[in-house]
C-alpha cells in the first residue's frame, strides 16, 4: 500500500515537472516573440493611427490578446501573419468605437507630418532638400488619410512594412487578388491627390 502510495506521489512530480517545463519553455518561445516582432505591429499602428499613444496602447493589447491565445496559436501560418491579424482586428475595433466619441477630432497627442518625415531615412544631404522630403511625406499622410480603412491597411502592410500580397491577403483575410485590388485603388488615389499619374 505505501509503496502504491509512493509510486503515485513520484508520477504527480514528474507531471508536475513536466507542466512546469512546458509552460517555461511555452514563455520563453512567446518572449522571443514579441521581441522579435513588436517593432514591426508597432510601426504598422503608429503609421495607422498617427498617434504614439494609441499606437503603444494597441500594441500591448495585441500582444496580450496573443498571450492569452497562445495556447491556440495552430502555427498555420507565421507568427508575424497572426500578430497581424490581431492588430488589425484592434485597430478596427478602435476606430469603429471611436467613431462613437465626441472627442474623436482631438488631435493633442498625434504625430505631425514634419515629425513623421524626420523618422525616415534620408540620403538628401541639404536643409532644402529635407524640408521638400517632409512635405512630401506629409502630402502622402494627407492623401493616405482620405482612403477607405481596407485600402489604408493594404497600402500601410505593403509600404511602411514592406509585406508581401500572399501575406497581407492572410492577414487581413481577403483573397490575394482582392488584396490587389485595394492595392491598385490606394496607389492611384495617393498618386492623384499628390498630381501624379494614375
Amino acid at each position: 500500500m505505501a509503496a502504491g502510495t509512493v509510486l503515485e506521489t513520484m508520477r504527480r512530480a514528474t507531471a508536475e515537472t513536466v507542466a512546469v517545463r512546458e509552460l517555461e519553455t511555452a514563455t520563453e518561445e512567446f518572449a522571443r516573440v514579441v521581441a522579435s516582432h513588436r517593432p514591426q505591429i508597432f510601426r504598422f499602428l503608429l503609421a495607422s493611427t498617427r498617434d504614439v499613444d494609441l499606437a503603444e496602447t494597441l500594441t500591448q493589447e495585441c500582444f496580450l490578446k496573443a498571450h492569452r491565445n497562445w495556447g491556440s496559436f495552430r502555427g498555420e501560418s507565421s507568427a508575424m501573419t497572426w500578430l497581424m491579424r490581431i492588430a488589425i482586428n484592434l485597430q478596427k475595433d478602435h476606430w469603429r468605437n471611436r467613431r462613437m466619441q465626441f472627442w474623436r477630432h482631438a488631435h493633442t497627442n498625434s504625430v505631425d507630418a514634419a515629425e513623421a518625415g524626420e523618422w525616415l531615412p534620408s540620403g538628401e544631404r541639404s536643409a532644402e532638400q529635407q524640408m521638400l522630403a517632409r512635405e512630401q511625406v506629409g502630402r502622402v499622410w494627407q492623401a493616405v488619410k482620405g482612403l477607405s480603412e481596407r485600402q489604408r491597411t493594404v497600402f500601410l502592410l505593403r509600404y511602411v512594412e514592406e509585406r508581401e500580397l500572399s501575406e497581407i491577403a492572410r492577414a487581413t483575410g481577403l483573397s490575394e487578388g482582392t488584396v490587389k485590388a485595394h492595392l491598385s485603388r490606394a496607389v492611384g488615389k495617393v498618386r492623384a491627390e499628390l498630381g501624379g499619374k494614375r
